[in-house]
C-alpha cells in the first residue's frame, strides 16, 4: 500500500481536466498517464454518487470499464487515491470494482465473508481513512451470502460449524438473532444479510476510534448498503 499526501482527487481519476468529465462521469478514454495537478476534494456524497452511477452502469450493461490502461496502472506506481474504501463479503460473485464499474486505484477494497470485522479488516479500513484520506467506507452485504446463510443453519439447529468457519458463524449470529423470523426462508435469509450490513457499519464506528473521530469531524461517512445478485442493483440501507 502506497500512502497519500491527503490531497482528493476529482471522482474518478488523478489529474483529470474539466473537459473529461461529463455527467460526473469519467470516460476511460480520457484518462492521463500522470498527475499535473493536486486534485480537488470529493466529499462523501460525491463519492457516493460515484458509485451509484457506476452501479447503474453495470446494471444496465453500459460499462465504461475506467482506468485499466498501461497509461494509468503505470501513473498508480508512486500513490494510490482510491475515493472509497469498501468493505465487502469475499463472495466471488460480489467484486467492487466491477459491480461499481470501477478500476485501478479507485477503490480501497477490503472483503471478508459475511463482512465480518477483526483487527485486520478494521487495521485496513483505518489505514484507508487516515492515511489516504477516503471520504466514504460502505459496507456491502449481498442476497445469498453462504455466510449468513450458514449462521442462520446453527442457530434454527440444523447444522454445525467446524474449524475457523465457526469463528464466522460467532461474528453473524447476533445479526440473525436480532432478526425477526419468517417462514419466507429466502427473505429472512436477506433481512439477515441487511440487518449484518448494518450492525458492522454500526460495530466499525464503536470500534475504531480513528473511523469514529472522522465522523465526528464530518471527513468521512460510513454507509450500509446490500447488493442484488439476480438485478446487481446496489442499494443503500436505513
Amino acid at each position: 500500500m502506497e500512502a497519500s499526501n491527503r490531497t482528493r482527487r476529482s471522482l474518478f481519476g488523478l489529474g483529470i481536466g474539466a473537459a473529461a468529465l461529463v455527467g460526473g462521469v469519467t470516460s476511460a478514454c480520457s484518462e492521463t498517464p500522470a498527475a499535473t495537478v493536486a486534485p480537488p476534494a470529493v466529499s462523501a456524497d460525491q463519492a457516493w454518487q460515484s458509485l451509484v452511477d457506476g452501479n447503474d452502469r453495470f446494471v444496465n450493461g453500459k460499462q465504461q470499464h475506467p482506468h485499466e490502461t498501461l497509461q494509468w496502472r503505470e501513473a498508480l506506481v508512486k500513490a494510490q487515491h482510491p475515493f472509497a474504501a469498501i468493505l465487502g463479503c469475499a463472495d466471488s460473485r460480489v467484486t467492487p470494482e466491477v459491480v461499481f464499474d470501477e478500476g485501478l486505484g479507485d477503490l480501497f477494497t477490503i472483503r471478508a465473508a459475511g463482512e465480518v470485522l477483526d483487527s485486520s479488516v478494521i487495521g485496513s479500513i483505518e489505514y484507508a481513512v487516515e492515511n489516504l484520506g477516503v471520504p466514504l467506507v460502505v459496507v456491502l452485504g449481498h442476497a445469498g451470502c453462504g455466510a449468513v446463510s450458514a449462521t442462520i443453519e446453527v442457530v434454527q439447529g440444523r447444522a454445525t460449524a467446524s474449524g475457523d468457519i465457526s469463528t464466522l458463524v460467532r461474528s453473524i449470529e447476533a445479526a440473525v438473532r436480532a432478526t425477526p423470523n419468517s417462514a419466507d426462508a429466502a427473505g429472512f435469509l436477506n433481512s439477515c444479510v441487511a440487518e449484518q450490513a448494518r450492525r458492522s457499519a454500526r460495530q466499525l464506528q464503536e470500534r475504531s476510534a480513528i473511523v469514529g473521530n472522522a465522523i465526528t469531524s464530518r471527513s468521512l461517512k460510513v454507509v450500509a448498503a446490500t447488493y442484488d445478485l439476480t438485478s446487481g442493483k446496489v442499494a443503500q440501507l436505513s
